[in-house]
């Protein structure tokens, strides 16, 4: 749930007498004999709050960073799996960590809640493998980590695989059993693709609870830090098919910004089946995810196709208190991709589910133009309608399903690919989308399917034309083609839908015609 208090004192949701009658409650129950909770968090990232910020810039000696250090010299310094956290251990959980250095200038600092113990992990020299590196023996005693990640035995009771990965400011990855690793989460985004500088809050410290020998779940704390927002959080680990999670925090505003970007993801898409290619590549699609899916209070599920633009394109849903949205990899035919040795078949699709009431706001998608695919250019978050303002404090909750695919979502129809041409007249476009699933297969060809499209603007925007319906005899979906030709050079928005009389059988297909 997304909640606003004002100077950390009083709740814009509920009344006086709630509040009054919750701190009976809490008074007259003893709090739990616990060593270390969400609510210490919070205490740290408060107090912080009230302090300026203080930059972190050269805990990491120089000689560790870029350019001093190549990319090769850092890949050469390995962990040590002997040294894994609870390696000595019947435990279902084990962890690895990164060595500062490189791009990673920041360290963070790891304990272990145990008990009614708190304990921290230092960083040694030993747990690593420094290769052909010689400089072992200067890293400073107290230099710290760059990152860790936890392994669990996801495919098979013998092996560890890596399940999730905390790795730079408020970055992390997560995989189901059949991924690999492909976009990422991020803690917070703030002032993406905006005027102002975009700013990167940084997890400083984590809390880990150590498991019981059979536990399937592991909890971890973490303390946010940056020069406009602290935070603590709590992230719930459930590895499996569909590793899930839950995501608790609550944020401490220092200063307001333009943009405050929730729950964001980070993807890449460099090219797909409705991408006009200047360059030769034997692949025929190369992407993260293809997709922005949006589940909306209504009931309505929405399909945005990502694409590489020629500039930074910003697409807002109106989305109060929102059911679901996230970054999909829906194409996961190999033969689509083509590429044995990156997989992106095989990249997880991130749901973001989120839990109680969020308010007003908007899922908003940034697509920005890249010229490789080892670049990020997609960021999906949702923001608040009222911007956060310095001394509010925001609590917020929400599930994260990182999974191959689910027929759930959406229930019904969906977009299996979205083509496009130059169609058959000057200036023109033609798209041809290929809806599947839920109901459309039972329909034969004579069925009385309609398809439902929508020039977002009207016939100010762009004349359509050419619009046709038919059954897919290879899919047992449906065909939906169009026509368009936009009247100016603008953006322009196309909506589509799949229905039968009065029932709606598909999500609905959203793109956007760029000039």
């Amino acid at each position: 749930m997304l909640r606003y208090r004002p100077n950390g004192w009083r709740w814009l949701t509920g009344t006086l007498v709630a509040a009054t009658l919750l701190l009976a409650v809490a008074v007259l129950a003893p709090r739990a004999a616990v060593a270390f909770d969400l609510d210490d968090v919070a205490r740290r990232a408060q107090a912080m709050a009230a302090e300026p910020f203080r930059d972190p810039k050269g805990e990491v000696p120089d000689w560790l960073l870029v350019p001093r250090l190549q990319y090769d010299q850092w890949r050469d310094i390995r962990f040590r799996p002997d040294q894994s956290l609870w390696h000595d251990r019947a435990l279902r959980f084990r962890l690895q960590f990164f060595h500062a250095g490189l791009y990673y200038d920041r360290t963070i600092k790891l304990n272990v809640i145990e008990g009614d113990k708190v304990s921290p992990v230092p960083m040694t020299t030993k747990q690593f493998d420094y290769g052909k590196n010689t400089f072992a023996d200067k890293i400073p005693k107290d230099l710290g980590y760059a990152g860790f990640r936890v392994h669990y035995p996801l495919k098979t009771p013998n092996y560890y695989d890596e399940v999730i990965v905390f790795l730079g400011a408020s970055y992390f990855r997560a995989l189901g059993r059949e991924q690999v690793y492909g976009l990422s989460a991020r803690g917070l985004a703030l002032n993406t693709a905006t005027g102002s500088a975009e700013e990167f809050p940084y997890f400083r410290e984590y809390w880990l609870v150590a498991p019981a020998p059979d536990a399937d779940e592991l909890t971890i704390y973490a303390l946010l830090d940056g020069p406009s927002v602290t935070g603590a959080y709590r992230f719930v680990l459930r590895p499996g098919d569909q590793t899930t999670v839950d995501v608790d925090c609550r944020l401490f505003i220092r200063h307001a910004v333009e943009r405050f970007g929730v729950a964001p993801l980070t993807s890449m898409f460099f090219f797909g089946e409705n991408t006009a290619r200047p360059f030769e590549d034997f692949r025929p699609e190369v992407h993260d995810s293809d997709g922005m899916l949006l589940h909306f209070a209504s009931g309505e599920w929405l399909w945005r196709a990502l694409d590489n633009p020629s500039t930074i394109q910003t697409g807002t849903f109106q989305m109060p208190n929102p059911r679901g949205f996230g970054l999909i990899q829906r194409d996961r035919e190999f033969d689509h991709h083509q590429d044995l040795e990156t997989r992106t078949d095989l990249r997880p699709s991130v749901w973001i589910e989120p839990r109680g009431d969020w308010g007003d706001g908007s899922a908003v998608l940034i697509e920005m133009p890249t010229r490789s695919e080892i670049e990020d250019n997609i960021v999906s978050m949702w923001v608040p309608q009222r911007n956060p303002q310095p001394g509010d404090t925001l609590s917020l909750s929400y599930r994260m399903y990182w999974y191959g695919d689910d027929p759930t979502r959406p229930p019904g129809g969906r977009v299996v690919a979205t083509r496009r041409d130059h169609g058959t007249r000057p200036q023109g476009h033609r798209f041809v989308v290929d809806f599947a699933g839920g109901d459309l297969e039972k329909l034969g060809a004579d069925a009385p399917v309609q398809g439902v499209v929508t020039v977002v603007g009207g016939a100010q925007a762009g004349e359509l034309f050419d619009q046709h319906l038919v059954k897919n005899p290879v899919t047992s979906g449906w065909r939906l083609t169009l026509q368009i030709v936009p009247a100016k050079p603008v953006p322009v928005e196309l909506r589509a839908f799949l229905k039968k009389g009065d029932d709606v059988l598909t999500e609905t297909w959203s793109y956007v015609l760029l000039p």
